[in-house]
């Protein structure tokens, strides 16, 4: 029976927002597909994906990224469930300067059939109220620069005949996510219709670092964190929930540190 306490996050998962918190610019980021999916009840989405870790290793070291999928209906299963996993983007240390994934050596998402930047993961059938804890590995070479590799997510599956889409904030560009979380009057909502998918899930990231330089990069990287990518996701989880738009949530919510700071499309 799947948990219905909070979503684990861990703490290397923090460490993405660093990365998109600054504004680079990823012009080569895809844009959210415009097909049209059906929304999922805002309540419901944090359950896809939950239990979400990073991965922290060294130069030449193996790590591991783990996540639990989880079906929170109890009337009906979800079908052909596929996880994909993509490293898109990079915060340099020592001196803080992002870029896309353009590096020499990044890290390798590793998985029994595949190995890349992107990999996705059929996870088959998930019976109703149920879910599957899962992991993918993370290989990096001698020559992997130092810093923060941010990870997206999406899910895919089908339930009652109809595809379903979720995607994380790393798949959608600046101006997208504006249109998609902007209410009326300045507010903040979470439009999923408009973001073109069925909901939102979390996103991670891979921190690599010497052994020597980890507390070092630890103290720098959590003094300058907005929470973009991870808070995304949290942010936009007040108790009462709507099929599709999000209302803004109690001041008891995360801080309001999303689509606002970043400045360039892919942000």
């Amino acid at each position: 029976m799947r948990s219905r306490g909070p979503a684990r996050v861990g703490p290397v998962v923090v460490f993405l927002v660093v990365v998109v918190s600054v504004g680079l610019s990823l012009a080569g980021l895809p844009a959210a597909e415009a097909t049209t999916y059906p929304t999922l009840p805002l309540a419901l989405d944090r359950w896809f994906v939950s239990n979400l870790t990073g991965a922290e290793v060294t130069p030449g070291g193996a790590g591991t990224i783990t996540f639990t999928v989880g079906d929170p209906w109890t009337n009906a299963s979800i079908l052909s469930v596929v996880l994909t996993l993509q490293v898109y983007a990079f915060n340099a240390f020592p001196g803080n300067a992002t870029s896309n994934v353009g590096v020499s050596a990044p890290p390798t998402l590793v998985t029994p059939t595949a190995s890349g930047l992107s990999v996705n993961l059929s996870l088959g059938t998930i019976a109703a109220d149920r879910s599957i804890g899962g992991s993918v590995a993370v290989q990096t070479s001698a020559t992997t620069p130092s810093g923060a590799f941010a990870v997206r997510m999406a899910l895919r599956f089908t339930a009652g005949g109809a595809g379903y889409l979720l995607e994380s904030r790393g798949w959608f560009t600046a101006s997208q996510w504006a249109a998609g979380t902007t209410g009326p009057n300045g507010t903040v909502d979470l439009n999923v219709s408009a973001l073109g998918v069925s909901g939102v899930v979390p996103e991670t990231s891979i921190l690599v670092s010497s052994s020597n330089l980890s507390t070092a990069i630890y103290a720098v990287l959590i003094a300058g964190i907005a929470l973009v990518g991870v808070a995304a996701w949290l942010y936009f989880r007040p108790p009462k929930s709507s099929w599709g738009v999000r209302n803004e949530p109690d001041e008891t919510q995360a801080p309001r540190a999303l689509g606002k700071s970043r400045t360039r499309d892919g942000d």
